[in-house]
């Protein structure tokens, strides 16, 4: 028993002495911490608003304890801050970390409101003197100035411009007799559950090369060289009222919407509720356009990303030309076709005698109707005014009075590829897409695609003509 308790007692000194030892700090000014990366950069950030937080590790590579005498930024009027240890400010003394181990610092920025209109850079370096010796990290941000939009009803004419973006938060109303302007280059955002609702008059009228931004205000990342972009449900959408006519959207991103656009039944077909020319709508958890008993109108438009429909038409008189009508939605599998059409058969009108609306007439050309999911609800569109021609479909079928010239189950080959998140609906060189349209329905709306490039004739189909390097647009990237 004296020999066990002898030796019991040399092998708890053995092992204090083993963690005195671990826990010895190195003096030597060769010591060198490592960083998790030489830049800490901040996504855009709006003035008067904080940052998302950033993360630092900060990792020392020495056996033994390393005392980090100081991490300070070294601006001390400093826009930035971090927190070390639970502790929030600006410099901290004495901060120990032992062999092998690492710490986390959380990096946050304030910028306040100047007169610039353009992104501005603030920058500072945060030092680490360990043992005498300096390293540095560089933190960077871009300030933006933004005009703030809070529950704000316009009841006269109003202009939105491109000086610098707006943030919407709560709601945006345009009264009934207003008209909403927004010009080419502008960009709205819009904070969670916020909306646009349009009793009056809408003109969202861009440019080439000047798209209109409408989406929401996140403009950090998700994940790692992924934006919030992939993320639908930012913002409500854009409602047209029933009593709102003569709006347009063209040359419009509009996407991450919890509704997307739409459209309430007017049931009235003889004025135009709406003209969509060279826009992109995407990515919402409903559809990207619901229309209701409206007469609508869409050229060289991309209808894409959506949990449900990517289109939904409901009755109404609709032109359809040179559109991509695609679905790669992707969070869930969507709820419904990608172009859904109701009310356009005399049973629908049968067997809804309550509804008064007219049937739907509709015709859709040199357009393209493809994706993950099945292409349109209505594979026999005989006794109905709906007229698909030189279309290209997902489903195998033949044409007849209703579907003429048609491409059946054929891929357009577009750049799209889901697992990457990157959403670019302009077709490959390969593509049977290519010159397949009819140049007959080249009318002045559709002659120029939305980068500003001309249609040759015969068009390829779609929203896009076709380039051998096609420009970027994407949702989002890696």
């Amino acid at each position: 028993m004296r020999a066990l308790f002898f030796a019991f007692i040399a092998l708890i000194i053995g092992i204090v002495a083993q963690s005195c030892i671990s826990d010895d700090f190195t003096d030597s000014s060769a010591v060198r911490l490592r960083f998790s990366t030489d830049t800490v950069a901040f996504d855009t950030v709006f003035t008067d608003l904080g940052t998302p937080t950033a993360r630092l590790k900060v990792f020392n590579p020495e056996k033994k304890s390393v005392n980090i005498s100081s991490i300070r930024f070294k601006n001390p009027d400093s826009r930035f801050s971090m927190n070390v240890d639970g502790v929030s400010g600006t410099v901290f003394n004495d901060v120990e970390i032992r062999g092998g181990d690492s710490i986390f610092i959380f990096i946050e920025c304030f910028i306040p409101e100047n007169n610039d209109s353009k992104p501005f850079l603030t920058e500072d370096k945060i030092e680490f003197i360990t043992n005498g010796t300096e390293q540095n990290v560089v933190v960077e941000a871009y300030g933006q100035n933004v005009t703030r939009l809070r529950n704000l009803k316009i009841d006269s004419d109003m202009t939105l411009t491109a000086e610098r973006p707006y943030v919407v938060f709560d709601s945006l109303v345009v009264s009934r007799g207003a008209t909403l302007t927004i010009l080419p280059g502008a960009q709205v955002l819009f904070h969670d559950k916020a909306s646009l609702t349009v009793e009056g008059t809408l003109k969202a009228v861009g440019e080439p090369g000047k798209m209109i931004d409408l989406r929401g205000d996140r403009l950090d990342n998700v994940l790692t060289d992924v934006a919030y972009d992939i993320l639908s449900g930012q913002w409500r959408g854009i409602r047209i009222t029933a009593d709102s006519y003569d709006n347009e959207l063209s040359y419009v991103d509009m996407r991450s919407t919890d509704n997307g656009l739409r459209i309430d039944s007017c049931g009235n077909t003889d004025r135009t509720k709406l003209l969509l020319h060279n826009s992109w709508l995407h990515n919402s958890k409903g559809c990207a356009l619901e229309s209701k008993y409206a007469k609508v109108d869409a050229y060289g438009c991309v209808f894409s990303e959506a949990a449900d429909a990517a289109v939904a038409l409901y009755g109404g008189v609709h032109e359809f030309n040179q559109c991509t009508f695609s679905n790669y939605y992707l969070f869930a599998i969507p709820a419904n076709p990608i172009l859904s059409l109701y009310h356009l058969f005399p049973l629908d009108a049968l067997d809804h005698p309550e509804n008064p609306n007219p049937l739907m007439r509709a015709t859709f050309r040199n357009s393209i109707i493809y994706g993950m999911t099945t292409d349109i609800n209505c594979g026999d569109l005989a006794e109905s005014n709906v007229f698909l021609e030189y279309c290209l479909l997902k489903s195998a079928g033949s044409d007849d009075d209703n579907f003429r010239n048609c491409l059946w189950d054929t891929d357009p080959l577009f750049y799209t590829v889901r697992s990457d998140y990157y959403f670019n609906y302009r077709v490959q060189p390969d593509s049977p897409a290519i010159g397949a349209g009819n140049g007959a329905y080249l009318s002045s709306a559709v002659m120029t695609d939305m980068d500003g490039l001309t249609r040759n004739n015969p068009p390829t189909l779609g929203a896009y003509v076709f380039t051998p390097e096609p420009a970027s647009r994407q949702l989002s990237g890696k």
